[in-house]
């Protein structure tokens, strides 16, 4: 049992500190993007800083050479789709994701293999499954996770983001101009969605048309406000409506919903809490309350049988 504890608390802090790099690398890409600063750009501090730096950015590179490399159907567009969901949009991203998922099962399986009981062969073959489903299951679970906070953090920034394209409209800016102005300003509020403005601003600049480029960003995205925006502006531009009271309306509509939605999970809070109580909170209750007599009623059932 100390073996097995120590080996889950190794490998979940390997886990962890990998998000948490991956998410601060993440966070400086999309920091850099929406400054204009090329992807490869990095922040020198120290000589021995840039060397690790320029060690990580070499193998990066590698790997990003290795996954263009691979032929596209060894791993579906589907995976590279999912994967840019959740931000991770380099080519060697489905590469990096398969290695991540077979060395995550070689842990988990060889881990089963030693902490498995041998004396019961049913025990057995239960936590060789168990090893395995946890190997199967928890990477995809792991970035659906990842794929659900970041379409909730590009969520919460779309309102304040059409707001201040509405202001930069209004006076005069034209929406391109307007849209990299947004990425510019949003980049340390929403960082994930000043992102993804700015490489559909990119794609634009680099001759995508407007509507395309704003398909690409629901599809990069996942989120159903950017497509319901891609709409309304593809609509505005084809029957010459006015772009800022169209924004305008939109952003009063995604506002009134964010407030019904928390609303809703306020008028549910109650429910949710019933299963806390009766697993945490009744029992000690009870406890408390019932352990006193209890004690004294098996007291005095003592006394009398004596």
């Amino acid at each position: 049992m100390s073996i097995w504890l120590f080996v889950t608390a190794f490998g979940l802090a390997i886990a962890v500190a990998l998000y948490a790099a991956l998410a601060e690398r993440q966070r400086r890409v999309f920091i850099r993007r929406a400054q204009g600063a090329p992807s490869g750009m990095v922040e020198v501090r120290s000589a021995s800083g840039a060397r690790r730096t320029a060690g990580m950015e070499r193998v990066l590179r590698e790997v990003q050479a290795l996954g263009r490399r691979l032929p596209a159907p060894l791993f579906g567009t589907g995976l590279a789709r999912t994967l840019a969901c959740a931000g991770f949009d380099q080519p060697a991203a489905p590469a990096v994701y398969a290695g991540i998922q077979l060395l995550w099962g070689a842990l988990v399986v060889a881990i089963g293999l030693v902490v498995a009981p041998r004396d019961d062969m049913v025990s057995y073959s239960l936590s060789l499954m168990l090893a395995v489903a946890l190997a199967v299951f928890t990477p995809r679970a792991v970035l659906d996770r990842l794929i659900a906070a970041r379409q909730h953090r590009i969520r919460l920034g779309v309102p304040d983001a059409l707001d201040l394209l509405v202001v930069c409209i209004e006076a005069g800016t034209a929406l391109d101009a307007s849209l990299q102005r947004v990425a510019r300003e949003m980049v340390t509020m929403h960082p994930a969605l000043a992102g993804e403005l700015t490489v559909m601003t990119r794609r634009m600049s680099a001759g995508v048309s407007r509507a395309d480029a704003l398909t690409l960003l629901h599809e990069r995205t996942g989120v159903s406000e950017l497509r319901s925006l891609a709409t309304h502006l593809i609509q505005s531009e084809r029957w010459g409506t006015s772009v800022a009271a169209v924004l305008r309306v939109y952003a009063r509509d995604l506002r009134r919903k964010r407030r019904l939605v928390a609303e809703k999970r306020a008028a549910t809070a109650g429910t949710r809490m019933l299963f806390p109580l009766a697993l945490f909170i009744f029992p000690t209750i009870f406890i408390v309350i019932l352990g006193p007599a209890i004690l004294q009623i098996g007291a005095a059932f003592r006394g009398m049988a004596r």
